[in-house]
């Protein structure tokens, strides 16, 4: 376990005859962003409640910082962060108000105005919490989660509800934490979201993981077969293949006009959305066809 800030073995929960969790296996190494991946009622929410120390197991082996959450006392949670999807308000108290008085909970907390700044709120730290906009308003969860100085920040759905560029101004912040050392686990829906912040992903499905890779490697996605598309003789053509590279070189010798191009020429790799899709088992959007180069 050394090096890992949380070993999962063997993970069962059941409630009946429904099997939450059914034998999950997971290790998530310091000072990476790990995202778990899963359809509704996949054991996502489970496992990482177990994790959090939240919810008791059926069986088999945790640790999370070395300590197993079932036996964990207050010094183990003091450095474990936990920003929910739906967290509680104190509508009436201003941002600095919150911060302060949360702070107060941890043994060496984070100074509040570092962390106001470091969530980019300096500008609304007198504001109460009743007139944040939603995107500020998870800033501030988030500002909860790490003032105690974690040493792991467990997100569920960070950026739910929020707008394009809210969202990317919250990516930049977890890649800040994740340099300032930071472990996170982040349970998220968006796939864009897995691609950008993860170190690693598990895709989870029926309480067990299905995959578990880098974004880019996932389900064997570096090395699926590519999609050429391309325009001729006015019909729009495309061909799954393994050597994409030799594809266009023979049809820029065989198409290209003066321009040295060919009409509608695009090289397409599976994303990780179509990996994610074909793990859990549902149709990809669009179903490819292939036509001979010929």
């Amino acid at each position: 376990m050394t090096g890992a800030a949380v070993v999962v073995r063997g993970l069962h929960k059941h409630y009946g005859e429904t099997r939450a969790v059914d034998g999950l296996d997971l290790q998530v190494e310091s000072g990476e962003v790990f995202a778990v991946l899963g359809p509704n009622g996949a054991g996502k929410t489970t496992t990482v409640e177990i994790l959090e120390g939240h919810r008791h197991r059926d069986s088999g082996e945790v640790s999370v910082l070395g300590v197993d959450p079932a036996r964990a006392d207050r010094n183990w949670r003091s450095r474990i962060g936990i920003v929910l999807q739906d967290a509680g308000d104190q509508a009436e108290l201003t941002v600095s108000e919150v911060i302060r008085h949360f702070a107060e909970y941890y043994p060496t907390p984070r100074d509040a105005d570092e962390v106001i700044d470091a969530v980019g709120l300096t500008e609304k730290a007198g504001t109460r919490t009743r007139q944040l906009s939603g995107g500020q308003r998870r800033r501030l969860d988030v500002a909860l989660g790490i003032v105690g100085r974690p040493e792991l920040l467990f997100l569920d759905e960070p950026t739910t509800g929020f707008d394009p560029e809210a969202r990317r101004a919250f990516w930049e912040l977890i890649r800040g934490l994740r340099k300032d050392g930071t472990t996170i686990l982040l349970t998220t829906h968006y796939l864009d979201e897995a691609e950008n912040l993860a170190d690693r992903v598990a895709v989870i499905r029926d309480g067990r993981v299905l995959a578990l890779d880098t974004p880019k490697n996932l389900g064997g996605r570096a090395a699926s077969e590519a999609t050429v598309r391309w325009i001729e003789d006015g019909t729009h053509r495309e061909l799954a293949t393994s050597a994409p590279t030799r594809v266009v070189s023979e049809l820029t010798a065989r198409l290209a006009g003066p321009s040295g191009e060919v009409s509608g020429l695009e090289v397409i790799r599976p994303s990780l959305e179509d990996v994610y899709l074909t793990l859990i088992g549902e149709p990809l959007p669009v179903a490819a066809t292939k036509e001979d180069l010929s």
